[in-house]
């Protein structure tokens, strides 16, 4: 017990606080910069100030999902790694369990369970490494290769815009249909968020008034989790 208090001490030490505020206010200003210049950009793509505020508010609306899906997994890493960890990981990444899932495996290394009595301050840094070195491949990748995409959309698109919009919808769908599908084959709880999610959209598509639009896409995923979390309450 006194091990695994030291090392929650280390994990909420003030110091930790210092090292996480920089790295996010990076991602708050990089986030202020891409509002600015997508604002400054809407002319050459035709769309209006109106229009942007618009997708703004989309955008805001269909992140209140996400968010809380994050905030619960928030609570369980916060009490591992402690919450300045938790906060700059979540900033960066965004991905609670893939996270969480690399602060287990960084115990792991070690030979030591998370929440165990004997995960201690060694352990704690090897999921700290673990969680950094996991979330370096992308960011690397994005840095060395994204703005080289615009080619590569160019050759597969032959310049079509349309055609770009629906490969990119394609590859949205393909990607979030995977994803669905093969936890729903292993998990209630996912399937039944699906089936919910789906025909809240195909209901709200169909009958929705013309406000209620932006927000169908937020409103079909708390319905979704509401779904999951009955179906996992009802096993």
């Amino acid at each position: 017990m006194e091990t695994a208090t030291h090392y929650l001490e280390i994990a909420n030490d003030p110091m930790m606080w210092v090292m996480a505020i920089p790295v996010v206010s990076l991602v708050a200003i990089q986030a202020w910069l891409f509002t600015v210049r997508s604002y400054k950009s809407a002319p050459l793509v035709n769309l209006s100030h109106q229009q942007c505020r618009q997708a703004f508010k989309v955008g805001a609306v269909s992140a209140i999902g996400p968010a809380v899906a994050v905030f619960i997994v928030m609570v369980s890493m916060m009490a591992v790694v402690g919450a300045p960890m938790t906060w700059q990981r979540l900033a960066i990444i965004g991905a609670a369990p893939t996270e969480l899932t690399a602060t287990t495996m960084g115990a792991k290394a070690m030979g030591i369970e998370v929440g165990s009595p004997e995960y201690d301050v060694t352990a704690f840094a090897s999921s700290v490494w673990t969680m950094a070195l996991n979330g370096c491949g992308w960011l690397v990748f994005c840095g060395l290769f994204t703005h080289k995409m615009d080619k590569v959309m160019h050759k597969v698109t032959g310049g079509s815009m349309r055609l770009m919009a629906e490969v990119c919808g394609a590859a949205v769908l393909g990607t979030s249909g995977y994803l669905a599908t093969a936890q729903s084959m292993i998990s209630s709880p996912h399937l039944s968020a699906v089936i919910a999610a789906a025909l809240s959209m195909a209901l709200l598509g169909r009958f929705s008034p013309k406000w209620l639009k932006e927000y169908e896409l937020g409103i079909a995923m708390i319905i979704g989790m509401v779904a999951a979390i009955i179906t996992l309450k009802a096993q």
